[in-house]
């Protein structure tokens, strides 16, 4: 940074397009410290540079038997939400369910059947898990990879979903919540590390390598109540928290919200800058629009969490309904 400052000062007196490349330069380096201070070089991956399974290369024999250990009452908490007409989404994205008219097949026993014709960024309503092909740092995505390259309009040729696999493996629930004593964290609050770390020593609860986590904020108590409020902004966790859960060496960070990080950002210049850290810079995955209420409520904070994304070959996200069970 020191040397950009003095190579800027050098230009000063140079021409004008000198000095403005040089300040583009700065806000570049700017921009990506904010994500990633201190990591200027972020791919290939720890897991190699055709690696495109990113933190999923976690998930072990021993995390599945570590999750079925912790599987002692038999209760079984669907996390995920009802896809229907009016659910919130995200922009302009869309759902509809259709069903055509009955079908019938040929018999004296007058057999009729229906199917349903489904229209929607399926990847990317309702209770969604982010793959890695889903957001990137301009036209770099997760490992390096250029948009230019991977993204084409029949699918992704790399870093779809179908590459992640099942999940099971242990779930940690963080109830900044609980922890703040509130039912619902203020529109836009930004969860600190501090909280993660107040939390879950309220919870008695360590995260280890090759979990998920998931955090109540308490937004998703708006879900088809008030869509309005809900999608307008949320609390969330920001930069600072999501570096923390990273160095954790998680597999997947899931939230009751519609972006798992605070929106919009504190910092009006940032987009998402959770997202990029998370999923582009360490290939760990969002889990966005949970239903957490009852796993909080019944102090879930331990369990074994199951996941398989659908494996539609070349989408950025998957539909489903996720399960932890205690």
């Amino acid at each position: 940074m020191a040397k950009l400052w003095t190579l800027f000062l050098k230009l000063k007196t140079g021409r004008g397009v000198f000095i403005i490349s040089a300040c583009a330069v700065l806000v570049v380096v700017i921009a990506c410290s904010s994500i990633a201070p201190g990591q200027s070089k972020w791919y290939p991956s720890r897991w190699g540079a055709d690696d495109q399974r990113g933190a999923a290369n976690r998930l072990t024999p021993a995390k599945v038997l570590e999750a079925r250990d912790l599987m002692k009452q038999g209760k079984v908490y669907q996390l995920g939400r009802v896809y229907e007409n009016g659910m919130p989404m995200f922009g302009t994205r869309h759902y509809s369910l259709r069903i055509p008219q009955a079908f019938t097949i040929a018999g004296t026993n007058h057999a009729v059947y229906h199917d349903e014709l489904i229209s929607g960024e399926l990847g990317q309503i309702g209770t969604q898990f982010d793959g890695l092909g889903h957001l990137g740092i301009g036209d770099l995505f997760y490992n390096g990879n250029n948009r230019a390259d991977f993204a084409k309009p029949e699918g992704l040729v790399k870093l779809g979903i179908e590459n992640v696999g099942p999940i099971v493996t242990r779930g940690v629930l963080i109830d900044v919540a609980a922890y703040k004593g509130v039912p619902q964290l203020e529109s836009k609050y930004e969860i600190t590390p501090a909280d993660l770390q107040g939390a879950l020593k309220r919870e008695n609860m360590e995260i280890h390598s090759g979990d998920i986590v998931l955090i109540n904020t308490g937004w998703g108590s708006l879900w088809m109540k008030d869509n309005t409020r809900f999608g307008a902004t949320s609390p969330g966790i920001g930069v600072e928290a999501a570096k923390f859960l990273a160095e954790k060496e998680v597999v997947v960070v899931g939230a009751d919200n519609w972006g798992v990080e605070v929106m919009p950002n504190p910092n009006a210049d940032l987009g998402a800058p959770v997202h990029q850290l998370l999923i582009a810079q360490n290939g760990i995955y969002l889990h966005e629009n949970l239903n957490l209420e009852e796993l909080a409520r019944d102090n879930g904070y331990e369990f074994a969490y199951i996941f398989s994304p659908l494996r539609l070959k070349g989408a950025t996200g998957s539909p489903g309904s996720p399960l932890a069970i205690r």
